[in-house]
């Protein structure tokens, strides 16, 4: 069976498990030792980081 891979690259991850303070964790027990509340707000701060981008750019 072959693995999927991920839509977020790793730096992005990394990146936002150090915004939402879980990076420590996933340092330590890898990104199997993180709780779904913490990467469902991963999730949800991927969508917010996304949806600022997509704003339009105001000059």
């Amino acid at each position: 069976m072959s693995r999927k891979r991920g839509i977020m690259s790793d730096a992005l991850k990394e990146e936002i498990a150090k915004e939402i303070g879980i990076y420590d964790t996933v340092q330590q027990e890898g990104w199997g030792g993180i709780k779904s509340k913490d990467a469902g707000n991963m999730v949800k701060k991927a969508v917010e980081m996304a949806e600022k981008d997509l704003e339009p750019k105001h000059h």
